[in-house]
């Protein structure tokens, strides 16, 4: 099974859930500000990776981790994902894309466009990660959903639409 975190730029709600799936954040509270910022890939990729899919690593199940930044083109990541699948033959059951932009608060918005956009990288940085302490516990919420629907290597629901829209507390 292939998981593809997804959002804006893919620098920080995904990276954030992708490292929370690998265990490599808090599972069971809230992170501190310099274990947050220090996280794997954190507030690192440009406008020019937009739509590249990063491998992040295994899960302890298997299953393979990636990030990707879509830009405001969610569908778009979505038709094509199902295209490709088609044109090559591959098991549209053998990956999951998970929407994580439903996470990404005022406060990451502005961090990130003056971290990574603006290139105001100690202005934006700080922004971004309090922001991101603030969503923390609904992108937890979203990456333990994720997990329930992915059993030891498999997934049952084709091109995996998961959001959880409403759970930024």
């Amino acid at each position: 099974m292939k998981v593809i975190y997804h959002c804006y730029g893919g620098a920080h709600s995904s990276v954030t859930a992708a490292n929370i799936h690998l265990g490599l954040m808090p599972g069971k509270r809230t992170p501190g500000y310099n274990e947050l910022i220090n996280q794997k890939l954190f507030d690192h990729n440009q406008f020019k990776d937009s739509g590249r899919i990063i491998f992040m690593g295994h899960d302890g199940r298997g299953n393979e981790v990636y990030i990707v930044g879509r830009r405001s083109r969610p569908s778009l990541l979505y038709d094509t994902t199902e295209c490709l699948s088609y044109a090559f033959g591959i098991n549209s059951r053998s990956y999951l894309l998970v929407d994580v932009a439903s996470h990404v608060n005022i406060i990451m918005k502005a961090g990130g466009i003056l971290s990574r956009r603006l290139g105001l990288v100690s202005i934006g940085r700080p922004l971004v990660t309090w922001g991101t302490l603030i969503s923390y516990r609904g992108i937890l919420k979203l990456v333990e959903k994720t997990l329930k629907i992915i059993p030891a290597g498999s997934c049952t629901g084709g091109i995996g639409l998961v959001s959880n829209a409403n759970s930024n507390n």
